[in-house]
């Protein structure tokens, strides 16, 4: 891990460009549980090297605003979960099947029909393109078994439970192979946690420590209140947040910003390191550092700085570009004020 006091680093996202994907129908829909090819604007024969592109476009965007820990932007993907989840077995993506979102609409999802394995990997060149293109530490992300098994219709397993155990031994492999090629964070999307949080204490927690069973390499969790662009309200605490201290996970991210967290929970997380969420990505206006550093300084009476990792709320790919790279700058900015008051202190 890096030894930076109060490192930076994206949740996974960063916008895509308009000449990659439509970005207007992008944000007009939820996100897809099942492949959404026509977002993409680039012919599928000329996809993979637009996309590659793109991604050195949110590496070097990283670098340039000072960030620690860098992402893929998650270039490559029309939703954070779909391109993982329909390239398993077990899955009919010709006939979809439906679920609820966590605004309570029906979606398109993949309809599980057979025994749900990893059929290959999925993100493995991700990192490798990745690690071959930054010298800073890497953070890949990957879908949750528990949330994967909330966007899928079941028409095979006896119940949920067993089916998230085996979306969590897919994401197990899955992980061995991303830390194999190059990675020095994993991270499991998991925002289902929070919007299920009765099913999530059923067997959340057994699903993902599933997925790290026998993980060695360095682990985040995401848990959030939904893309601000299409979840506008937040409620001011977590439904389900507490209950990690149990998992397996070493770092957790969370939002603050937007909800206004009361941030008291984090010492009911006295083990994990936080990535703590100080952007708001609702409000396009770009936050001053010193804005940034008030909500930094808003969680250490509850953490040791030494546990955070500093970051946005989650859902920076629906942001103009130019807006993203500003508010990267402050945050980095605004993580260096608090940190040269820590230094001061010393």
């Amino acid at each position: 891990m890096t030894q930076t006091l109060l490192p930076t680093s994206l949740v996974g996202s960063y916008p895509q460009p308009d000449w990659l994907i439509d970005r207007q129908k992008l944000a007009g829909r939820f996100p897809p549980r099942v492949r959404a090819r026509e977002l993409w604007r680039v012919a599928p024969e000329y996809l993979d090297q637009a996309q590659d592109d793109a991604t050195l476009i949110a590496i070097r965007a990283q670098e340039a605003a000072g960030l620690d820990i860098i992402t893929d932007g998650e270039m490559r993907r029309e939703s954070y979960s779909n391109r993982f989840a329909t390239a398993l077995d077990g899955v009919d993506i010709d006939n979809p099947g439906t679920a609820l979102d966590r605004s309570g609409h029906a979606n398109p999802v993949p309809r599980v029909v057979g025994k749900i394995r990893r059929r290959h990997a999925v993100e493995t060149r991700d990192v490798q393109f990745l690690r071959a293109n930054t010298d800073r530490m890497i953070k890949i992300t990957v879908p949750g078994p528990f949330t994967m098994a909330q966007q899928a219709q079941n028409d095979f397993y006896k119940d949920e439970a067993e089916m998230a155990l085996d979306y969590a031994a897919a994401v197990n492999e899955e992980i061995r192979d991303l830390f194999a090629a190059g990675a020095d964070i994993v991270q499991i999307d998991e925002p289902y946690l929070q919007a299920r949080p009765d099913k999530a204490r059923q067997y959340g927690v057994e699903a993902v420590d599933r997925a790290l069973e026998g993980i060695t390499g360095m682990t985040a969790l995401h848990i959030c209140f939904g893309y601000a662009q299409i979840i506008h309200e937040r409620p001011n605490g977590y439904s389900f947040l507490p209950e990690l201290c149990r998992c397996k996970v070493r770092q957790i991210s969370i939002e603050t910003a937007q909800s206004n967290l009361d941030t008291t929970v984090l010492k009911q997380l006295p083990d994990q390191t936080i990535i703590l969420g100080v952007i708001d990505l609702l409000n396009q206006a770009i936050e001053t550092p010193e804005t940034v550093a008030a909500r930094i300084r808003r969680a250490l009476p509850n953490i040791d700085p030494a546990r955070v990792i500093v970051a946005p709320d989650c859902g920076m790919k629906y942001l103009p570009r130019a807006v993203a790279d500003g508010k990267m700058r402050a945050m980095v900015e605004g993580a260096a004020i608090v940190r040269r008051e820590l230094a001061g202190k010393a």
